[in-house]
């Protein structure tokens, strides 16, 4: 075990996984991990296996910023069936209900859509990773079991449709963390009255990541091929995952009580809220938090940089 061990290694930063579809979130980050021989790894927020697109990845120190884009803004574009009620909302599950699809107009999804953008309330699917009494979800479902479930809210930022061919319409979504984009297509074919469900679902971005830096599978096992350098150089710096919060600079005096665990005062620093944290221009210290009192207290500070 140990020798194993010793052959792993102390890898820091954010690398864009464009997920490929039939295998789970997790399976995905095991793969890249043996890639990368990283010591510590951690996935931002699953895809279901069907779906496809933008798995942020973080690698040791980075994987304590994955929590803070777990909960950040998402956007989808998916691929829905009218017609079609199947047991899991999406193309994997068994077909509950067909219902006939005459009359579906663009202007009434169009109409439709719009009910549903500001803040909704979703019912978790069974075919979800939510727990009961300890226990999933979906596991509870493969059993046959349905369980109560209590209603979340959440915001939908934006609804788009992009293309309407009955039975198949497409559409964007932006919305909040803990969405379900298959509970909200299902609901949307239920106010239609003939049932709809997923058949393909792509992620665009997280938080401030876009599919424009995304790295596929192939090219990763064809960059780890080439070199452990190279396939290092693909990763994004720790803090590009906070780049929506403004940035602090310390001076060396300030950075060393902070990393005492002290809150201290700095000239010029935004009057509440996260902050990101650097020692200088460059060294990034970790997350910090504006005080009522005005100082910045650490929040998470990272022990390598």
């Amino acid at each position: 075990m140990g020798r194993r061990h010793s052959n792993l290694r102390r890898v820091n930063g954010i690398l864009l996984l464009d997920k490929p579809s039939g295998m789970t979130s997790n399976a995905a980050l095991q793969i890249v991990k043996r890639l990368y021989r990283a010591r510590k790894a951690g996935h931002t927020g699953s895809l279901d296996p069907l779906a496809t697109g933008l798995l942020p990845l973080c690698f040791g120190e980075a994987t304590k910023v994955s929590g803070f884009l777990l909960d950040a803004d998402k956007r989808y574009r998916v691929v829905c069936k009218l017609g079609e009620r199947t047991t899991t909302a999406d193309a994997e599950g068994e077909v509950l209900q067909q219902r006939p699809v005459e009359g579906v107009t663009g202007a009434r999804l169009r109409q439709v859509l719009e009910g549903f953008v500001g803040e909704i309330e979703q019912i978790p699917p069974m075919y979800s990773a939510v727990k009961h009494k300890g226990e999933r979800l979906y596991k509870l479902a493969r059993q046959g079991v349905e369980v109560e479930r209590e209603a979340r809210k959440v915001v939908i930022h934006s609804l788009e449709l992009r293309d309407l061919g009955v039975p198949l319409f497409e559409i964007d979504v932006h919305c909040s963390k803990g969405t379900y984009v298959r509970t909200l297509v299902e609901d949307i074919g239920e106010l239609l009255g003939c049932g709809a469900h997923v058949t393909a679902l792509r992620r665009l971005a997280v938080g401030p990541f876009d599919d424009s830096q995304m790295i596929d599978m192939e090219t990763l096992e064809a960059t780890a091929a080439e070199s452990m350098a190279a396939l290092d150089r693909l990763l994004l710096p720790m803090e590009s995952g906070l780049a929506q919060w403004p940035g602090v600079r310390l001076s060396g005096d300030a950075a060393f009580y902070l990393r005492q665990g002290q809150p201290v005062l700095v000239p010029q620093a935004p009057t509440e809220g996260w902050v990101r944290l650097y020692e200088g221009e460059s060294r990034f210290l970790g997350m910090g938090e504006i005080l009522d009192d005005g100082r910045v207290a650490p929040r998470r500070l990272m022990t390598a940089s």
